[in-house]
């Protein structure tokens, strides 16, 4: 985010002027030093001179602090338009200019964005004396651009200034809005990964485990088939969990080792094998003309199939089966995991008993992609899951041309 020139609020600590707070000076006193240069139709005025040029030029040195101390640089301010006007460095009696102090306005600015209502309505009733004494020494009637310069204008500056502050202030808050979003955000989607990796390989090791220890006696050669399973899902989720972890990590140090791709679908046809491997039959079909899918979409479908197949094994039943679809669609992808068991674990409605973390993940993850999500029992016995997700017009296209 770049640097902001001219922050919402005074700044504390050291009174150190920003580039924006000298461009502010300089345009603002350069635009009064040429006003006195060359004066209006008003009348002559004092004449021009060496000391009415500085006098006019000192109102840059307070304007340099105008937000640190926005009072005192509009009492500062103030005296050197009251000497102006009254002609003191040069002809006293003789205005040295006939225009409004540039000064003055940003001065009168300044304190109704950074100060409270006392000293905003201070500041405009001390300006309007200050604008009226040039009236006392020139031919102009008071009536028509005096009461210009002397109410309504200080009005308007005032007025512009309050608006601008409630603009800033309005626009922190939804800076703020947005940071907390985006921080809500990211704490759901490493819920959801955290999830996703616990739930699938604890309970696949849990599974695996419980069947080397019932089979370690009577064959010792599936108990180590199931052993060597589990310390495989062992070993993934060690590495996905420290993958996750370094993206936490807030370094600029590489990494020793590059981190690997973030699973897509090409990742679905291993959590079939291993939910076999676990002791849920599954087998994969894939149907249409396969394409590179988005990164954020290939995942979510492999998410999907993996918190599904976790909840069939640890609620569908010892006898169940399960088959996942793949289907391509000329607009869009889905994804379908099916199991025949017989629901004992799932609870009444459909929903499947403490899965709600999962099953909140999978809505959300299709959400983000603006897709359509159906889970409970099927007709003919069983549990679902139903994913669609939308694709791009020309996804097909750009595969062709690749």
């Amino acid at each position: 985010m770049g640097r902001d020139f001219f922050p919402p609020v005074p700044p504390t600590g050291r009174a150190r002027p920003t580039p924006g707070d000298v461009a502010v000076a300089v345009v603002a006193v350069g635009l009064d030093v040429l006003a006195y240069l060359a004066p209006g139709e008003e009348g002559p005025g004092a004449p021009v001179t060496v000391l009415g040029v500085l006098l006019v030029a000192s109102s840059v040195l307070p304007l340099l602090f105008r937000r640190h101390h926005p009072v005192p640089v509009l009492g500062a301010v103030l005296v050197v338009q009251l000497a102006v006007n009254l002609g003191l460095a040069v002809d006293p009696g003789a205005p040295m200019s006939n225009s409004y102090g540039g000064a003055v306005a940003v001065a009168l600015y300044t304190v109704a964005r950074y100060s409270g209502p006392r000293a905003v309505a201070l500041g405009v009733v001390a300006t309007a004396p200050v604008q009226l004494v040039r009236y006392l020494h020139n031919d102009i009637p008071f009536l028509g651009m005096g009461i210009t310069d002397v109410l309504l204008t200080p009005c308007l500056i005032v007025a512009v200034g309050l608006a601008v502050r409630q603009w800033k202030r309005q626009l922190d808050i939804n800076r703020t809005l947005l940071a907390d979003r985006a921080v809500t955000e990211e704490r759901r989607r490493i819920a959801r990964e955290l999830h996703d990796i616990v739930a699938h390989h604890i309970t696949t090791m849990y599974l695996m485990s419980g069947g080397a220890r019932s089979t370690l006696d009577r064959d010792p050669e599936t108990a180590r088939e199931a052993l060597v399973t589990l310390e495989e899902s062992g070993r993934t989720a060690l590495h996905e969990m420290r993958q996750l972890l370094g993206v936490l990590r807030s370094t600029d140090t590489l990494e020793e080792t590059p981190s690997e791709p973030q699973p897509g679908v090409d990742g679905i046809e291993r959590l079939v094998a291993d939910s076999t491997a676990a002791g849920l039959p599954a087998e994969l079909h894939v149907t249409g003309r396969p394409v590179a899918l988005p990164m954020t979409v290939g995942l979510t479908l492999y998410r999907i199939v993996q918190e599904a197949l976790t909840n069939a094994r640890k609620h569908a039943g010892p006898a169940a089966r399960a088959t996942v679809r793949l289907a391509y669609l000329p607009d869009r992808v889905t994804v379908e995991v099916a199991d025949d068991g017989t629901g004992e674990g799932k609870a009444p409605g459909g929903s499947v008993a403490g899965g709600g973390y999962g099953l909140l993940g999978m809505r959300e993850r299709i959400a983000l992609h603006d897709g359509s999500l159906r889970v409970g029992s099927r007709a003919e016995g069983g549990f679902e899951v139903v994913a669609s997700v939308p694709l791009p017009a020309d996804t097909y296209e750009k595969d062709r041309i690749r």
